[in-house]
């Protein structure tokens, strides 16, 4: 289907507190080296939820979304004819400096002069989406519809998790947030050799036994069980000041505690325990390249499972109910489908 001359989307249209809405925004005709993307599906990450909030940067109007999976429709100038129609996951930063210290050291993750889709660049909440061929990552052909969109967060907990490691056969590992990016969490700390504990909160039962059917231990913060110093890693994927408390109480002594999670404001937690415990912190800003490429060896070796992370889907015109849906915590990976307003 040949692009056309606009598409709706839904962005940031204003700085300061909300301000989300629908707008008609062009398309714009690929530049050399780039390439105009179909969209299939865009999920809704908690950083989309903090741009609505102004906790986390944007330049409006900016039309907002980065876990992005679609189909290539047009192509720019230069750009290898094979791509068209490939259906890809895509790569989040649209352009960095290329010459500061972090590009140059494989971290573009890092540039201060990155600019993202979604946030400072027009991102995937729309049908149709221009960006660079370079961020495209073709998808094996056992990945469904949608979970294409899952592998941008998946590359953002690979470079965590992996580089470097912090997991070693046979640690033990807690992951303290069964939402998406804890299972993802979880699927990864198995594949790297961990033996994984899956917990949440009594409302977050329903995911828990996504995790327990994945074949995870499980366990209820509720219930009141001790999990204090009995983890070698634990990795804090809820993004609350009461998961950090709990993921650090978990760390024993001489282990790892992982910052997945982002919390969007200042919270407060015991630090005395990384001095007592002598405990390493490891976090991680986003993803690189070669996260990315972990994260599709880890697809395509089927180590990771993405299709059962798929919720709700909602058409780009109930943008609010899908973020409510997000917010609410119900189901897992909340997705956007553009492409049901033209079906």
């Amino acid at each position: 289907m040949k692009p056309p001359e606009t598409t709706p989307a839904v962005g940031k249209l204003a700085p300061g507190l909300g301000h989300i809405g629908l707008r008609q925004q062009p398309v714009r005709p690929p530049d050399p080296g780039e390439v105009v993307l179909d969209v299939i599906a865009t999920g809704i990450c908690g950083t989309d939820l903090h741009i609505a909030d102004d906790e986390f940067p944007s330049e409006p109007p900016v039309t907002m979304g980065h876990e992005i999976t679609g189909e290539v429709a047009a192509l720019g100038a230069g750009v290898d004819p094979r791509w068209r129609g490939a259906r890809v996951a895509c790569e989040t930063y649209f352009s960095t400096c290329g010459s500061c210290h972090h590009c140059r050291d494989g971290k573009p993750n890092m540039c201060a002069r990155r600019r993202s889709l979604g946030s400072r660049v027009d991102g995937g909440f729309a049908r149709w989406l221009t960006l660079p061929v370079g961020n495209l990552w073709r998808l094996p052909e056992h990945v469904g519809r949608y979970a294409g969109a899952l592998v941008e967060p998946l590359a953002c907990v690979a470079r965590i998790l992996f580089d470097p490691p912090v997991i070693s056969a046979g640690d033990t590992v807690l992951v303290v947030g069964p939402g998406t990016m804890g299972i993802l969490t979880a699927q990864s700390a198995r594949a790297g050799g961990g033996v994984v504990t899956v917990a949440g909160l009594e409302r977050d039962r329903h995911r828990l036994e996504l995790a327990e059917a994945m074949r995870f231990d499980v366990a209820v913060v509720d219930d009141g069980g001790d999990f204090a110093g009995q983890f070698d890693v634990v990795a804090e994927a809820s993004g609350t000041e009461s998961g950090a408390a709990t993921a650090l109480a978990a760390v024993r002594r001489d282990g790892s505690w992982v910052q997945v999670g982002i919390f969007g404001k200042p919270v407060t937690v015991p630090l005395d325990h990384l001095t007592y415990g002598e405990l390493r912190v490891r976090s991680g800003n986003a993803s690189t390249p070669r996260s990315w490429r972990r994260a599709m060896q880890l697809i395509e070796a089927r180590l990771v499972e993405l299709d059962p992370l798929i919720g709700n889907v909602f058409p780009l015109h109930e943008w609010e109910r899908a973020f409510a849906a997000t917010r609410a915590g119900q189901g897992m990976k909340t997705v956007i489908d553009p492409r049901v307003e033209a079906d």
